[in-house]
């Protein structure tokens, strides 16, 4: 329950964004939250949104009397704020330099993805695309799956003791990475996908995700010659 000290919990959130782990995140905690969407595109992350997140990006969450953003960020402050959800790992838990590792490694997999949604999907000429940026970033891009498909060897989750926030940080990245890179090739991936997608505050959370509004194919290939 939200404490009536407060006001609302409130995230400032683009469908189908990075923003989506802390709404994915605010499901699993079961808090009552309100939900303001963004449209990528349209200019309405710049101006006075950059009041609650200095570089014009989501997520931004009001909680606490506080403005917080980097989804990294929220998600401890959320753990830390609700220790007995037993979705962190408390300074001293055995896991939790793994818990903080994962919640990085995250952001080095997310950084491939926008990097190549600049290049395939956000550029205003298409013909400023580089094949070499998107060639080495899809590389990029496989190498942090390729790590990962090993990290789960002989685990369910990012954590060998069980499902945590790591995996709502993680597992967005894992819905945007296939339009970039096929993800055949790595079934422990797969199966830890299919396992994520089946939770319920998943889905509740993607009822409340809203439309994605910038792919517009089912997969971005790395370009056989200069664009």
């Amino acid at each position: 329950m939200n404490d009536l000290n407060h006001p609302p919990i409130r995230l400032h959130h683009v469908p189908f964004s990075r923003s989506f782990r802390v709404l994915w995140l605010l499901e699993e905690l079961g808090l009552t939250f309100e939900v303001t969407h963004y449209d990528i595109r349209d200019g309405s992350l710049r101006g006075a949104f950059q009041e609650l997140s200095p570089a014009g990006r989501v997520p931004a969450l009001e909680i606490d009397g506080l403005t917080l953003f980097e989804s990294g960020a929220i998600h401890e402050y959320l753990c830390e704020r609700h220790p007995q959800s037993g979705l962190g790992r408390v300074p001293g838990s055995p896991e939790r330099p793994r818990f903080l590792e994962a919640l990085h490694f995250a952001e080095t997999m997310a950084g491939c993805i926008e990097q190549l949604n600049i290049q395939h999907v956000f550029l205003r000429d298409p013909a400023q695309a580089s094949p070499t940026v998107i060639k080495l970033m899809t590389a990029r891009l496989a190498g942090t799956l390729r790590a990962m498909e090993g990290l789960l060897e002989g685990r369910d989750h990012m954590l060998r003791d069980g499902f945590s926030a790591a995996d709502t940080m993680m597992g967005f990245n894992l819905f945007a990475a296939p339009y970039f890179v096929q993800l055949d090739p790595y079934p422990r991936i797969g199966a830890y996908r299919d396992r994520l997608a089946a939770r319920p505050a998943f889905w509740r959370a993607r009822d409340r995700d809203g439309e994605q509004a910038f792919y517009t194919r089912d997969f971005y290939p790395v370009p056989e010659r200069p664009l």
